[in-house]
């Protein structure tokens, strides 16, 4: 088993508590790991990105060579532009709906998001409406990672007391928000999992299961 993963978005957007959830997952599992440090400009805004891999085999370099990553996650649907190179065939890109406009001439918004939507295995999220849904509109990196983990071998369960560690010092309150948001991202991105494991294209795929996108 081996899984690389370029994790993608902008500063302030959550990139590094994704990273820590998905490392600490795999070492709990027994995974070997390596991450590259996350890299970009850390002010609010700033293009960020990391290279994750882990592996049940002993794993050299901490950067994913060209045309082997087998899923790009992103809180920011242009960014995934930067890494597609990275992606074999078969891999799943899953990103957020929801631009973050930090450059003056930023592309107009729809036709990004139907460039990923031509895609073969593009799952787009409403991450904003998950977050929001649940009164915690900075958690759509938690709803992100949530639609990504039917593509990963990991449980829900499995975050619980990564979640509490991280979250617990804001309260009892926050750590159950924060769960309900990665279970619906979760729900969402099994749902159009299912859709293109069936031969459904990306954007019909995505329009069943956003109807109010």
């Amino acid at each position: 088993m081996k899984q690389d993963i370029i994790l993608a978005g902008v500063g302030g957007q959550g990139i590094l508590t994704i990273a820590f959830m998905l490392d600490s997952a795999a070492l709990a599992r027994g995974y070997r790991i390596k991450q590259a440090e996350v890299h970009g400009m850390a002010q609010r805004g700033g293009a960020v990105y990391s290279h994750l891999r882990f592996a049940d085999s002993e794993i050299l370099s901490d950067l994913i060579p060209a045309g082997q990553a087998d899923m790009i996650l992103s809180v920011e649907p242009l960014e995934v532009q930067r890494y597609l190179p990275y992606l074999h065939r078969n891999a799943v890109v899953v990103s957020s709906v929801h631009p973050f406009k930090n450059i003056p001439d930023y592309p107009e918004e729809k036709a990004v998001l139907d460039a990923l939507l031509e895609l073969p295995r593009a799952v787009l999220v409403d991450a904003r409406q998950i977050a929001t849904a649940h009164k915690m509109p900075r958690a759509e990196n938690m709803a992100m990672l949530g639609a990504a983990l039917p593509f990963l071998p990991f449980e829900l369960a499995d975050f619980d007391p990564f979640i509490r560690a991280q979250f617990e010092r804001k309260g009892e309150a926050v750590v159950q928000s924060n769960m309900a948001v990665l279970a619906q991202g979760f729900r969402t991105g099994m749902a159009v999992k299912e859709r293109l494991d069936a031969g459904m294209p990306a954007d019909v795929a995505f329009r069943e299961t956003h109807p109010n996108p």
